[in-house]
């Protein structure tokens, strides 16, 4: 049985496999390489033919629609959703439709309220896994704010940046202890960024030669959620084990993946849009629910389970 302490290793070896599996399909189906120059020139029709061929190949991809920028495709469908709605009268039922309407009327990108609406739901999810199954993470607030990270960069690229701080602030924490300096905690911490930052920035550097877009378009948000992450991680090495330090990255990579896909469900974006006050009122009662469970988790019942059939 592998344990989790292999899980942040095995992460990296798939995150590397998976651009290199990336890299090696793209030169298989590039169209370029279907015909010989020359037969190209001696032939038009073939010319033409493979122009076609080309034209159907590089169609433009439909991209998933980010929520943490205003772009075409994250906003468009979902002022389209807010025109064709009918609404009824403000009250009872319907006070906060008509409240996003009038914010999205005055200039409040409707991307941002969705994805505002969206995070109590993420929230609420992490508490039952936590509750019900049994997976800690570092709270609630990190997991929750680097799936969203991993919404703004790709799932790819944000576990590679994840993979990278780890490792930057574990190098730094051995390193300072092997070297014998004595540092306030403060100062500690900063000197932990300086490293996280150059760790950061050699990646981006790197940006050319891995010739990924989502690479070079990374902004300062996901990044500053990733350095949180990264202090959390180190105040648990100093305050208990590499270990468990490990253990709890990997529960929160897990957690955060899991907000990830629930983030990119468009048909959970519609429904949080179009039926805010029925979304808002299912997520209090599943909380309530959540907090008032005190059986055995599920990763309880697994480690005990000789003893509770015995």
């Amino acid at each position: 049985m592998i344990k989790k302490f292999f899980l942040v290793p095995l992460l990296s070896i798939l995150f590397a496999g998976s651009f290199l599996f990336g890299q090696g399909v793209q030169a298989q189906v590039d169209p370029k390489n279907d015909l010989p120059e020359t037969e190209i020139n001696d032939n038009p029709e073939a010319a033409t033919e493979s122009a076609e061929v080309v034209s159907e190949i590089q169609e433009p991809v439909v991209k998933q629609p980010d929520l943490t920028r205003e772009t075409e495709e994250a906003v468009i469908a979902l002022e389209q959703l807010l025109a064709e709605q009918e609404l009824g009268p403000v009250f009872p039922a319907n006070p906060i439709k008509y409240a996003i309407r009038n914010a999205v009327a005055a200039g409040v990108p409707v991307n941002t309220i969705v994805l505002l609406l969206m995070l109590p739901g993420v929230a609420a999810l992490i508490a039952a896994a936590r509750h019900f199954i049994g997976i800690r993470g570092f709270g609630i607030f990190l997991p929750a704010a680097l799936s969203v990270v991993f919404v703004a960069t790709g799932p790819v690229v944000g576990i590679g940046l994840f993979l990278v701080i780890v490792f930057v602030s574990t190098l730094t924490r051995i390193s300072l202890r092997k070297i014998k300096i004595k540092l306030q905690y403060l100062p500690r911490m900063a000197l932990l960024l300086m490293f996280v930052v150059l760790g950061i920035l050699t990646v981006l550097f790197m940006a050319p030669v891995f010739d990924s877009e989502r690479l070079a378009n990374v902004s300062i948000f996901p990044v500053l959620i990733l350095v949180l992450l990264a202090e959390d991680f180190s105040k648990i090495q100093l305050g208990k084990s590499v270990k468990t330090a490990v253990n709890l990255t990997t529960e929160t990579l897990i957690l955060a993946l899991s907000s990830y896909i629930i983030l990119t469900l468009e048909p959970v974006h519609q429904f949080a849009l179009l039926k805010p006050e029925i979304y808002i009122l299912s997520v209090i009662i599943f909380d309530i629910l959540v907090g008032r469970y005190i059986g055995l988790r599920f990763i309880e019942l697994w480690r005990f389970r000789k003893l509770i059939a015995g």
